[in-house]
């Protein structure tokens, strides 16, 4: 099911800022939502495991559906047919959503806003219209911003200082990035620890 409530609720439940905009700084509320707040924070390992697995799902923005599909399915198929472990593939198609590029590439400032851009069809997808989020991008894919598009404003005063990974080659003039290669661990900080989401679902 799709999470439609505060997004804050949910940083607070992490007790982080998951999505890295200061709207969500957790600085004056860093207790846990609820009645019983700071006082329910002690977990048996399999609590643990499980606060560590809806962090990573939901920095991602992502369903519980489409989340357990990725790890015990897509990213366990291709781990096994190309040789690498699971939680590289695992890190590989997280970060292949088409959301989560146009993130990187630094033409968005959160998750949310990025989703909402794809979903709104505000990018091509090697020259098509393309609105669909989960759409895992590969080597050679070009995305570009709808021409219509370029002297919005929500653009126009777009100012990213992220870096941009070794893996996407960016045009900011253009608004445009390419996928030059397969996301490699390293250059971007999950917030949680991948091999303790696998664990997690070994155990369900």
């Amino acid at each position: 099911m799709k999470y439609t409530g505060a997004k804050l609720r949910l940083c607070r439940r992490e007790g982080v800022n998951i999505f890295g905009s200061e709207k969500y700084n957790l600085k004056n509320k860093k207790s846990t939502p609820g009645q019983h707040g700071s006082s329910m924070q002690r977990y048996s390992e399999y609590g643990k495991l499980l606060r560590n697995k809806q962090l990573l799902k939901r920095s991602y923005l992502m369903t519980e559906k489409q989340f357990s599909k990725i790890v015990k399915h897509t990213a366990s198929r291709f781990a096994k047919n190309n040789n690498i472990s699971h939680d590289v593939a695992l890190f590989q198609f997280l970060e292949r959503r088409m959301d989560v590029m146009v993130l990187r590439a630094g033409l968005a400032q959160t998750i949310m806003q990025a989703r909402q851009m794809v979903v709104h069809s505000h990018f091509q997808l090697n020259g098509v219209k393309h609105n669909v989020p989960s759409t895992f991008l590969k080597p050679g894919d070009k995305i570009t911003l709808r021409e219509g598009l370029k002297n919005s404003p929500l653009y126009a005063s777009l100012k990213s200082t992220v870096k941009i990974p070794s893996w996407l080659k960016v045009d900011k003039n253009a608004y445009s990035f390419d996928v030059l290669s397969l996301p490699q661990r390293g250059e971007i900080e999950t917030q949680a620890d991948l091999l303790k989401v696998i664990e997690f679902y070994a155990r369900a």
